[in-house]
């Protein structure tokens, strides 16, 4: 029986452990997600201002006009590297949320193992059940 208590123990421990690790890891895909919807919008709000430029009209000079189109072209630069940066973040936000699919997943197997073993605890140290008095004489009467 101690023994069983000392592996109770030690599985609740370990489920402890790996409710920790759950947290940290939705903590990280939060993260993930939250950087991913970053680049994405940065990306939207530089290709419509790169938009807005390009539609502008009424360049008064030809130096006027090579510096709106220098202008235009460096943000659809910054529009290209975000949407980069967005394609790797989503990359990186899927695997954060597989690695907390895969921390649930250990957690709830810890804490299945722990509930068996309570379980068995339980039954072990319930009294067995009394069965009535020995039968006397033989089947046939």
């Amino acid at each position: 029986m101690p023994a069983e208590r000392r592996k109770l123990a030690r599985l609740q421990r370990l489920e402890r452990i790996r409710a920790i690790a759950r947290a940290e890891a939705a903590e990280a895909a939060a993260r993930a997600e939250e950087t991913l919807a970053q680049l994405q919008s940065l990306a939207e709000r530089t290709g419509a201002l790169a938009s807005d430029y390009a539609l502008r009209s009424g360049p008064a000079t030809g130096a006027e006009l090579a510096r709106t189109a220098s202008f235009t072209a460096g943000l659809l630069t910054i529009r290209t590297q975000a949407l980069a940066d967005a394609a790797r973040a989503e990359s990186h936000a899927d695997h954060r949320q597989r690695a907390l699919a895969e921390a649930e997943r250990r957690r709830a197997a810890v804490e299945d193992r722990a509930e068996a073993t309570r379980r068995a605890i339980a039954r072990a140290g319930a009294l067995p059940a009394l069965g009535a008095r020995r039968a006397s004489g033989t089947g046939l009467e």
